[in-house]
C-alpha cells in the first residue's frame, strides 16, 4: 500500500490557528512547505520553503522531485474547489496525497450574505478571462465569483450595466475570517469602490424591463451575433444543439464555424464545455472571436484551414457539427476521430450537399429531416409569412 507523502492543506486568513490539531501536526512535521508569500507569512517552522514556481506548470516537477519527503502544499480555503489541489490531483497518484479541507471563500461568502449554496452559481475569473461570467447573467440569479484583482468588480459591474442589469446588487468581501475583513456594497450601475486585490464578489442579478435575456438554453436571437448573413438561424440552431447534446467538459468540432453561433451556444449550454471552430476565412474567424467574447465564452478555440486537412492533430471530439465544407471525405475524416457515443450533425441548404447527406444517410443510417421555418414580417399595412431557406439535417450517434 502506498504511503502518502504529499499533504495539501487548506488555510484561511486566521492561519495556523484555524487548522485542526491533526492538520497542524502535519504542517509542523513538514520537511518542505510550498505556497505563496501570504501562505508562508501565516506559519512558522524550519522546513524548506518553496514559492509558487514560474511557470506554474512546473509545480508538478517540483513536487515529484521531492517524493519521499514530507511535503505540504498550502492552498487558500478549500484546496479542491477552484484551487491548486485539483491540478495536482490530475498529475500525481491520489493514493500519494492527503487533502486537508478548509472552509473556502464560497462558504464564507454565502454565510456573510445569508445565501443558500444550493441556490446560487459559483464561478471563478481568477487568472481566467473575466468575460466568462457574462454567460451567467440572468434575472434573479445569485452569483459568487472568485475575482482576478482589485479592478475585476468594476469590469463585472460594466458587463451587468451594459446588458440592462445595472440595478444588480454587488458585494465585495475581502480577507474573510481575518482581522482585516472588509465588505463593500453597491449597485452595478454606480459601482465606484476601491477594493483589496484578493476578494470574492457576490452578485444578485436584477433585470430592467429592457434587459438582454441570454438564457443558457440554445436558441439565442440572431441579432446577438455579428454575422455576414451566413449563420445557422435561431430556430434551426436550437434543434441542432439539441441533437449535439452539450455536456459538461465535452469538446465540439464546429466545421465551417462562420460567425461561431453553434460553437458559442454549445459552450454556453454546459459548464466547461469546449469548442474548436474550424474556419478558412479570417473575417469570419474575427466575427466568431468577437461573438464569443460578447456572449461569455472567450475560450472558443479558432483554427484556420480547410477540412479535412485542418482536422489533423486536433483533440478527439465528443460531438461534431458540419455547417460548411461537407463532403464524404470530410465526413469520413471527422467520423474516424469522433469518440464513442459522440454525436454528429450536418446541416445544408444546397441541393448538391443534400444529395451528399442522402447518400451518407443511406450508408450510415441516423436521422434525416427537412427543417422549414417561416417568420412573420411586415407586408404593407399587414403581416405575411417569409420563409427561410429550408435546411436538410442529418444526425447520428456513434455506437
Amino acid at each position: 500500500m502506498t504511503t502518502p507523502w504529499l499533504h495539501i492543506v487548506g488555510i484561511g486568513e486566521d492561519g495556523i490557528a484555524g487548522l485542526t490539531p491533526a492538520t497542524r501536526a502535519v504542517v509542523d512535521a513538514a520537511e518542505v512547505i510550498v505556497g505563496g508569500t501570504r501562505h508562508h507569512d501565516l506559519i512558522d517552522g524550519d522546513a524548506e520553503r518553496l514559492a509558487w514556481p514560474s511557470p506554474f506548470d512546473s509545480l508538478i516537477d517540483e513536487l515529484t522531485q521531492r517524493s519521499g519527503k514530507r511535503v505540504v502544499v498550502l492552498a487558500t480555503g478549500d484546496p479542491l474547489w477552484y484551487s491548486v489541489g485539483a491540478k495536482i490531483g490530475r498529475h500525481i497518484d491520489p493514493a500519494q496525497i492527503v487533502y486537508h479541507p478548509q472552509v473556502g471563500a464560497f462558504q464564507l461568502a454565502a454565510a456573510r450574505m445569508g445565501w443558500s449554496m444550493a441556490d446560487l452559481e459559483t464561478l471563478t475569473v481568477h487568472g481566467r478571462p473575466v468575460e466568462q461570467m457574462i454567460a451567467f447573467i440572468q434575472p434573479d440569479i445569485r452569483l459568487l465569483i472568485l475575482t482576478t484583482g482589485a479592478e475585476t468588480p468594476g469590469q463585472i459591474a460594466r458587463f451587468l450595466s451594459e446588458r440592462g442589469f445595472g440595478k444588480s446588487r454587488m458585494t465585495v468581501l475581502a480577507h474573510m475570517g481575518g482581522k482585516d475583513e472588509a465588505r463593500f456594497d453597491g449597485l452595478a450601475e454606480s459601482w465606484n469602490h476601491e477594493v483589496p486585490e484578493f476578494n470574492t464578489l457576490a452578485v444578485e442579478c436584477v433585470a430592467a424591463p429592457d434587459a438582454a435575456l441570454l438564457p443558457r438554453v440554445p436558441g439565442l436571437a440572431d441579432k446577438l451575433f455579428q454575422s455576414d448573413g451566413t449563420m445557422t438561424k435561431q430556430e434551426v440552431r436550437a434543434i441542432t444543439l439539441a441533437k449535439l447534446m452539450p455536456m459538461r467538459g465535452a469538446l465540439l468540432w464546429d466545421i465551417g464555424t462562420g460567425c461561431g453561433s453553434i460553437a458559442i451556444e454549445w459552450m454556453r449550454g454546459a459548464r466547461y464545455a469546449r469548442a474548436i471552430g474550424i474556419e478558412p476565412r479570417a473575417d469570419r474567424r474575427a466575427m466568431a472571436a468577437a461573438n464569443a467574447l460578447a456572449l461569455g465564452v472567450p475560450k472558443l478555440d479558432l483554427v484556420e484551414g480547410e477540412v479535412p486537412a485542418a482536422l489533423d492533430g486536433l483533440e478527439a471530439p465528443d460531438a461534431i457539427f458540419i455547417g460548411g465544407g461537407l463532403s464524404e471525405q470530410v465526413f469520413d475524416a471527422a467520423w474516424a476521430e469522433l469518440k464513442p457515443l459522440g454525436r454528429l450533425v450536418a446541416n445544408t441548404v444546397t441541393i448538391e450537399s443534400e444529395m451528399c447527406l442522402t447518400a451518407l444517410h443511406q450508408k450510415h443510417g441516423g436521422q434525416l429531416v427537412k427543417l422549414s421555418v417561416e417568420r412573420a414580417e411586415p407586408l404593407g399595412p399587414h403581416s405575411g409569412w417569409k420563409p427561410l431557406r429550408p435546411v436538410t439535417q442529418w444526425s447520428l450517434i456513434k455506437r
